[in-house]
């Protein structure tokens, strides 16, 4: 059984799926001094400003530790900044800066081509059911994010 679980185990081979295009985004997003995942916290946050630690963790499904790095990245940088907007005490909303927002607009082709090089990789099939998979993860939510 053990010497199935190298060339069946779903774990292993999602990992490979999952490394090999995350690092075709960061590859395409490298110019801009920016990582798939910090790419993909702008986007949620572009979405859904004024936006939450805790709705940013549940919509990319994201650990603490992976979101704050993240957050700290963006914060440091300048691409997006805490609010006091809609602030209760508790927690900090954070909003992207005009620096975010041009940040995304200016690596629009770059992720337009981390697409299609990831579309390739996966093939017409591949990508049907990486849709559905995610869709089933994700859940419909409130805010409808569509292409992350």
């Amino acid at each position: 059984m053990i010497a199935e679980m190298a060339s069946t185990c779903m774990f292993i081979r999602t990992r490979l799926i999952a490394r090999t295009i995350t690092g075709i985004y960061d590859k395409k997003l490298r110019p801009f001094k920016i990582g798939s995942t910090p790419f993909a916290v702008l986007v949620v946050i572009y979405q859904i400003e004024p936006a939450t630690r805790a709705e940013i963790g549940r919509i990319l499904h994201l650990d603490p530790s992976t979101l704050t790095r993240s957050l700290k990245e963006m914060l440091c940088a300048g691409w997006a900044e805490e609010t006091k907007e809609g602030a209760d005490g508790r927690s900090r909303p954070i909003v992207l800066t005009s620096a975010g927002r041009d940040l995304l607009h200016k690596a629009v082709p770059a992720w337009q081509s981390a697409q299609d090089q990831v579309k390739v990789l996966l093939g017409k099939d591949g990508v049907i059911a990486t849709m559905d998979v995610a869709n089933r993860i994700m859940k419909p939510t409130a805010i409808g994010i569509v292409g992350i």
